[in-house]
């Protein structure tokens, strides 16, 4: 009896390791990858505002789109390379990922972008922004873009992640943030993520307007879920 307790406490403890080593790779890739963006992307930024604008608003965009397609690349098999919480939100509100895990991966993600902001600010202490997104528009117009950028980032991950093809999805994705923060920019600062903004917000002090580049995106991300959940229904159903 005594060897057959010990045998089933190894094993508990062995399935216990193995789950919370399920666990913290995701949640981990989640952190690398939103540290990542908003590390290279709000950098970015503040490199142009010191440099004079030698990297220029386009080539901004481009860092932004090329920083979200290097870590789909490497990530996407071990998390599904949310890196945002409007990403997860939209998921979560379509059952494809628990509570736990949208609570674990939106942890994660603002975790990752507050040590980028934090590590940027060390970097630049006199950089009065961090990045941080700021509306040039209406408050109305600024949201309702954000909200539109959301929606065609949420429809294009979902739609291209059905081809199963990582460098498809990765590329696709990428090129909605590049193309996004191309035309929107200027307006927005084309956040489409709460932990992009949010963390560079919090690290400058520049809270203004909050509000809306936590709200929009996941209003933007729910509904470009339910587009893109009723055009995989309708082509499942055309197909067969």
């Amino acid at each position: 009896m005594l060897h057959a307790g010990l045998a089933a406490t190894t094993i508990g403890k062995h399935r216990t390791a193995g789950y919370n080593r399920r666990r913290v790779k995701p949640a981990t890739a989640e952190f690398i990858g939103t540290f990542a963006i908003v590390f290279a992307g709000t950098g970015a930024i503040m490199i142009n505002d010191q440099s004079n604008g030698v990297i220029t608003h386009a080539g901004i965009s481009l860092i932004f789109g090329l920083i979200v397609t290097a870590v789909i690349l490497p990530l996407r098999k071990i998390s599904g390379a949310h890196f945002n919480p409007a990403v997860t939100f939209a998921f979560w509100t379509q059952r494809k990922c628990s509570t736990q895990t949208a609570l674990q991966y939106t942890l994660s993600q603002l975790c990752g972008a507050t040590t980028a902001s934090l590590t940027l600010k060390m970097l630049f202490p006199l950089h009065q922004t961090l990045g941080a997104t700021l509306p040039h528009g209406s408050l109305a117009q600024t949201f309702m873009l954000e909200a539109a950028l959301a929606f065609l980032l949420m429809f294009v991950i979902i739609t291209s992640a059905a081809s199963g093809d990582t460098l498809y999805v990765a590329v696709a994705v990428g090129a909605v943030v590049g193309l996004g923060a191309m035309f929107a920019g200027p307006i927005t600062g084309a956040s489409m993520n709460p932990a992009r903004s949010l963390a560079p917000a919090v690290a400058s002090g520049q809270v203004q307007s909050l509000w809306i580049y936590l709200t929009a995106p996941l209003l933007g991300a729910w509904l470009g879920s339910l587009a893109a959940a009723a055009l995989t229904v309708e082509k499942k159903s055309s197909n067969t």
